[in-house]
């Protein structure tokens, strides 16, 4: 039954963990039992406290140097262009948003050089109104359309 008096089993043996320490006594004393000692270096180790965000704050304060302008807004005098050819045809803000199948809002940002110039609406307003909205010369009444 017995035949093996070198083998031996061991109850209750408990699973070695993985210990951190802080200690070089206890790193030495690992070192001498032949354990596996494995070292990381925490990046933010010793950190002054009162200094911690100052890294944050700098490149925060570079990226607002880099910081890219806002688009321009439409000029006024596209806007008085519009006003003026609009109301010359009798035309109210909420007409024109109706053919140009644009909200208010938007004639109104365009009249008021609030808004972004997007090309098609100027287009659409263009062909509306029937005076020239982008280029050289801003407010000038358009031909009928070519005939060819």
């Amino acid at each position: 039954m017995n035949d093996d008096w070198d083998s031996k089993t061991v109850i209750g043996f408990k699973r070695q963990v993985a210990k951190v320490t802080k200690k070089d006594s206890d790193l030495n004393a690992a070192r001498r039992t032949g354990a596996v000692v494995a070292t990381d270096k925490k990046l933010t180790a010793g950190g002054n406290k009162a200094h911690q965000g100052t890294d944050h704050q700098r490149i925060a304060k570079l990226d607002r140097e880099n910081e890219v302008a806002p688009p321009p807004k439409i000029a006024p005098s596209v806007g008085r262009a519009i006003q003026d050819a609009r109301l010359e045809l009798k035309l109210s803000q909420k007409d024109v948003a109706q053919k140009v199948n644009e909200k208010p809002s938007v004639i109104q940002d365009y009249e008021s050089s609030k808004a972004i110039p997007n090309p098609q609406i100027l287009g659409k307003l263009e062909r509306v109104l029937g005076v020239k909205l982008r280029g050289s010369d801003i407010g000038k009444k358009l031909d009928g359309p070519k005939k060819t």
